[in-house]
């Protein structure tokens, strides 16, 4: 018999009883949607967890006041205290060769006023690097310049939320605005960056020099001599982070005199943790999904083999009429063989188009991240036939190794 004889014969075989053929093939098309809409969900929630982690920058470190004692040797929050300096952030600008940019910053909020539109909004108190260093860039206007860094000049340059909220679809530059009771002007507004990692409107924010913050927004805060509220820096290679991580931490006890066995006044935060920790789960879910479609399959595949085994067992009188008249073990095996790839493979392309489908309407019914790879599907398919060949073959097998003779005396 040829493959075509083979495959006409299977076919019509399977047909007799199309409703146990359809029945049987249920646990592929289940197992195959599985595969494709649990893989898809896993891959969309890690592209989209790495879109969230590369706005944190994985070559960032950020460093915050650490928790000190108050009188009585009572432990303060972080907060109570102002450990770092702006003398600290040229520290490691001039004495860490592999650190790119660094920043110091201070923060707060207020109400932002423009005629008869106002906001309430964060504003951010920064020195020149830390455009580079969170990747903000300008959309209209211009950024600040060096007199502006060292006069507290009132100038501002607002995120694109704010922006729209005072002059709607105007830019705003040349303006004049209120932030709190201090007049400034609107030289720059900045591109839009969405949704932060965190859920946060990082574009809910307007944008002074750090001198200006100081002098003219903290009010009565009583701030010591040049303090900073937090200090990001990048380093030029993600290899070097955990030796800058390393520097940093000994330049400043060193510079803020901490005595060995003390604890830290300040904290530092290496974002790469974060991204690694996030890779690492959303991995593991990735592959318990991955493990729960496959044992779907394999439950199908089951199915396959116990439905083909009693398939045997009804035909074993047309199997031996069948070795009579010439057809050998080989050509039995074939044909059997062949009907349990087929239920395989029509369950496994039923199964692709509802998995597809299905992923399809996951994404846009809820807010689960799809991903449809075409690679995943093609492994899908092939998993089916897969699922077939392997067990189909056992049944297959014992067709072929049945007596004729015996064979034929069965009623």
């Amino acid at each position: 018999m040829n493959f075509l004889d083979i495959l006409r014969t299977a076919i019509f075989a399977l047909r007799g009883n199309w409703m146990r053929s359809a029945l049987t093939s249920l646990g592929v098309i289940i197992g195959i949607a599985a595969v494709i809409v649990m893989v898809s969900v896993g891959q969309g929630t890690q592209a989209e967890i790495d879109k969230m982690v590369s706005g944190l920058g994985s070559q960032r470190l950020d460093i915050s006041p650490g928790a000190g004692r108050g009188g009585g040797g009572v432990r303060m929050s972080s907060s109570s205290f102002f450990t770092l300096d702006e003398g600290d952030v040229e520290a490691i600008r001039n004495e860490i060769p592999e650190v790119q940019y660094v920043a110091g910053a201070l923060r707060g909020s207020t109400q932002v006023v423009y005629a008869e539109n106002n906001a309430a909004t964060s504003w951010q108190g920064v020195q020149a690097d830390y455009f580079d260093i969170n990747g903000w860039t300008m959309e209209n206007g211009e950024g600040f310049d060096a007199q502006d860094y060292t006069s507290a000049g009132k100038s501002v340059i607002l995120g694109d939320s704010v922006r729209r909220t005072l002059f709607g679809d105007d830019s705003g530059v040349g303006q004049t605005i209120r932030l709190g009771r201090v007049p400034f002007t609107v030289i720059g507004t900045l591109k839009a960056k969405g949704q932060g990692g965190f859920g946060q409107d990082q574009d809910d924010v307007v944008m002074v020099p750090l001198q200006t913050a100081r002098r003219r927004l903290m009010g009565a805060m009583g701030l010591p001599a040049g303090a900073v509220m937090q200090i990001a820096l990048t380093v030029t290679s993600a290899k070097d982070l955990g030796y800058v991580q390393g520097e940093v931490e000994a330049l400043l006890r060193q510079r803020h005199k901490i005595a060995p066995g003390t604890d830290d006044d300040f904290n530092v935060r290496n974002i790469s943790e974060i991204v690694a920790t996030r890779t690492a789960t959303t991995n593991l879910m990735s592959k318990l999904l991955g493990a729960v479609a496959t044992i779907c399959l394999i439950i199908g595949g089951i199915g396959i083999m116990n439905i083909m085994l009693v398939s045997v067992t009804e035909r074993i009188r047309e199997i031996g009429l069948r070795m009579a008249v010439g057809a050998g073990p080989s050509d039995v095996r074939r044909q059997f063989l062949a009907e349990a790839m087929l239920i395989s493979l029509v369950g496994g392309v039923i199964g692709i188009l509802i998995g597809v489908v299905g992923a399809l309407l996951v994404g846009k019914f809820s807010d689960l991240p799809i991903v449809l790879n075409g690679q995943v599907v093609a492994l899908a398919a092939a998993f089916s036939i897969c699922t077939g060949l392997f067990f189909g073959y056992y049944p297959a097998r014992k067709a072929s190794q049945l007596d004729p003779i015996e064979a034929l005396r069965q009623q």
